[in-house]
């Protein structure tokens, strides 16, 4: 009886794992496709609180000059980090910590600086994925930042930039994409985690369905971080029929913060 119990488990694990597989093959050959490739045209958005924290946070106030009591406190958020931290290098966590404290004027998208990779990805506005015959481009709402994934063309980032070069692939059904490249200067989020122009980003493009990318991101940085670290997340395509990404030029909202120095110098 033992033996036909176990018999039976095991008949019955390997029908789950197969019905699991076969939607799951179903699931990936359903998905809208150009090319032969998952169709990755639209525009989608991070719906979390990725960008004020990559890790778990609580709800809170905002301490500072900046606070306006319940408008633009910090939001609740879970962890996006694969194990839940960022495995930071000691000196590395302190710089962490500091930038944390200065914030917001430490955070470059105060400035309406480029926000870099994986930060544009996450951050609170759309972003457009363009799929071209050659190359990819993503174009983001935020600073009218852009950026062209090299599919064929892959060579080494002439200069440091704040978004680096990105160099694309297809494995399977999956996009992935290498940048290296960085200035170092862009953060990850509003709580000052951060890396150094050491940093290469390998980030992986699923199309779960024809409204939903899988999202995950691997960061290196020997400089930063004691091991590669990831994060992931889903990406939701706005539907609406009207859908069109609109810019967020935030230069003109920064200008006191940029050139305040400049102007009172002016009025000596």
């Amino acid at each position: 009886m033992k033996v036909a119990t176990g018999c039976i488990r095991s008949v019955a694990c390997g029908l789950a794992l197969l019905g699991s597989w076969a939607i799951g093959a179903s699931a990936a050959a359903d998905v809208p496709r150009l090319g032969g490739k998952p169709n990755l045209n639209g525009i989608w958005q991070a719906m979390n609180s990725a960008n004020w924290n990559l890790e778990a946070h609580s709800a809170q106030k905002i301490d500072s000059q900046w606070a306006l009591g319940a408008l633009f406190a910090i939001p609740a958020g879970k962890s996006v980090v694969v194990g839940g931290k960022i495995p930071y290098l000691p000196e590395a966590l302190q710089a962490r910590e500091k930038f944390r404290a200065e914030w917001p004027l430490s955070d470059p998208e105060t400035f309406c600086y480029l926000p870099g990779i994986p930060r544009a990805t996450y951050m609170p506005h759309p972003f457009q994925i363009i799929q071209g015959d050659r190359d990819i481009l993503m174009v983001y709402s935020y600073a009218t930042a852009n950026r062209t994934i090299f599919m064929k063309h892959h060579e080494e980032p002439p200069i440091d930039t704040w978004m680096g070069r990105s160099n694309g692939r297809w494995e399977g059904d999956t996009l992935v994409v290498e940048t290296t490249g960085f200035n170092g200067r862009a953060h990850l989020d509003r709580a000052g985690n951060h890396f150094s122009p050491s940093l290469k980003v390998t980030e992986r493009f699923t199309l779960e369905n024809a409204n939903v990318i899988r999202y995950e991101a691997t960061l290196e940085d020997p400089q930063t971080y004691s091991r590669p670290w990831t994060i992931r997340m889903p990406l939701y395509k706005h539907v609406e029929p009207d859908a069109e990404l609109l810019e967020f030029k935030c230069v003109p909202f920064v200008e006191e913060l940029l050139y305040k120095d400049l102007e009172v110098a002016g009025h000596e």
